[in-house]
């Protein structure tokens, strides 16, 4: 709600009314800090799964990948489910999860304003590439062969749902944070997000290049078979 003193939110567009609005009660630092402890757990915890559960040896890059899609579980699963499921009452609701999701808000006000595509992107990405990122640390600690088709999928799931979100963004004018924020900008919307661009880019050239090896060796055994006919 505006007045004579300004919006009473952090938001933007700054001219946005927001009457159910509720302030968090939990300074940023702790929403931060949590964020990444649970994660930071899930990697060190997977790190070691990875060692002693596999059924075959896995190398170090092998295992930081699948450290990746256990934390992409997580945050698919819980926390943008968490988005799916609630978005409509973030503003007022206290939850933690949902004071998560209002303290990123300030750098991306769509998250609060029930927008279309956030919503639709946030539940596709929760109840589709959730489940397959866990799926993909099981095939691998159990070396299926579907397990790079897998990597390869959940990846261009994911790089093509942050293009999205950026391209959108930027086809509004970045009008929905303060442009250049240090925290809300650069950290919640660009940093954050990029990263869902740069390791998933590199997990699609390495599932490609091992699908590529396995039809290659495929083809060279056909051609070898057709051969011995001839």
């Amino acid at each position: 709600m505006t007045t004579n003193m300004g919006p009473l939110h952090p938001y933007w567009p700054r001219h946005l009314r927001l009457d159910n609005f509720v302030p968090n009660d939990l300074p940023t630092w702790y929403i931060l800090v949590g964020l990444f402890s649970v994660s930071g757990v899930l990697i060190v915890t997977t790190w070691l799964l990875s060692s002693r559960a596999s059924v075959a040896p896995l190398g170090k890059c092998r295992r930081l990948a699948l450290c990746w899609f256990a934390v992409c579980a997580f945050i698919h699963l819980v926390i943008e489910g968490w988005f799916s499921f609630y978005h409509g009452i973030l503003l007022e609701d206290q939850a933690v999860l949902s004071q998560l999701w209002k303290e990123y808000s300030k750098g991306d006000s769509r998250y609060i304003l029930n927008d279309g595509f956030i919503i639709t992107m946030e539940t596709v990405t929760a109840f589709l590439w959730g489940p397959l990122s866990l799926w993909v640390v099981i095939a691998f600690l159990h070396q299926k062969s579907f397990r790079f088709i897998l990597q390869l999928v959940v990846s261009l799931g994911q790089m093509y749902g942050d293009v999205l979100y950026f391209l959108t963004e930027y086809h509004d004018g970045f009008q929905h944070g303060e442009l250049g924020h240090p925290l809300y900008f650069w950290f919640y919307f660009v940093f954050l997000n990029g990263i869902w661009l740069v390791v998933p880019a590199i997990l699609i050239f390495d599932a490609i290049k091992h699908l590529t090896h396995a039809q290659t060796n495929l083809d060279s055994k056909v051609m070898k078979t057709k051969s011995k006919h001839n």
